[in-house]
């Protein structure tokens, strides 16, 4: 008999996210990938500002705290310093794709052998619902309250299919955690990236669609449906290199 249980790279402590946020979900697969691969015990995760600042309470690995978008660059330190080590970020997209743009974009060019999860929910959600670089058209926002003007605030970025561009990196896929089947590929995007690094191939990233149903203004089912009708046309699934 099969007994479904809490993954051992997770801590026993209660995750404090909103209802609804698709976090806790993320977390999950991270953990069991990590723990499937069996590289937990020299696993080095690093969390920046944004709703993921708290995941060293969450995740069964030593963490390191890292300012606001620099993610990437204490992961480059991290790894270069203990090259035997598995080393991810667990980022937003205010902090991976605003503040932390250029230490996402050289790490990555570089070849950094590193492994990013960069989370999408479209907006800054821990300080309270400004519009961020993934924003889409449209979308209504505390700074944005007639929808994002393109006129005005250009458009979003689609950041691995950005990234795929760059010869350093090695595998790049979007995903979604928005029903059962997305969350099966997610898990196994997620355990592909740690592989990548792994094998020393160079720098990988999965970009996971994920909601905010607080700062969307949602109850947490509509904000699954918002997920699927809304964001994946504009952020297409997929491997984008790799």
């Amino acid at each position: 008999m099969t007994v479904y249980e809490k993954s051992k790279g997770l801590t026993d402590a209660a995750l404090s996210y909103c209802p609804g946020c698709t976090h806790g979900v993320i977390h999950k697969l991270v953990a069991e990938a990590l723990c499937d691969l069996g590289v937990l015990e020299k696993t080095v995760g690093i969390a920046p500002v944004g709703c993921s600042v708290l995941a060293y309470n969450f995740f069964n690995c030593d963490m390191v705290q890292s300012p606001h978008g620099r993610a990437p660059a204490v992961a480059t330190g991290i790894k270069r310093v203990m090259p035997q080590n598995v080393v991810f970020t667990y980022q937003g997209d205010g902090d991976l794709a605003a503040i932390g743009t250029a230490e996402t974009v050289h790490a990555a060019t570089r070849g950094e052998n590193i492994t990013v999860i960069f989370v999408n929910n479209a907006i800054y959600g821990m300080t309270g619902g400004q519009m961020a670089p993934t924003t889409m058209p449209g979308q209504i926002t505390q700074t944005s309250p007639y929808g994002r003007d393109t006129a005005y605030a250009g458009y979003p970025i689609r950041v691995c299919e950005m990234l795929a561009t760059l010869d350093g990196v090695a595998y790049a896929e979007r995903v979604a955690v928005s029903d059962v089947p997305n969350i099966r590929k997610a898990g196994k995007a997620i355990r592909r990236a740690f592989q990548t690094q792994i094998d020393k191939k160079g720098f990988s990233i999965v970009e996971v669609l994920s909601t905010c149903p607080t700062n969307w203004g949602l109850e947490p089912q509509e904000a699954l449906t918002w997920v699927k009708e809304k964001m994946m046309p504009y952020y297409p699934l997929g491997v984008k290199k790799g």
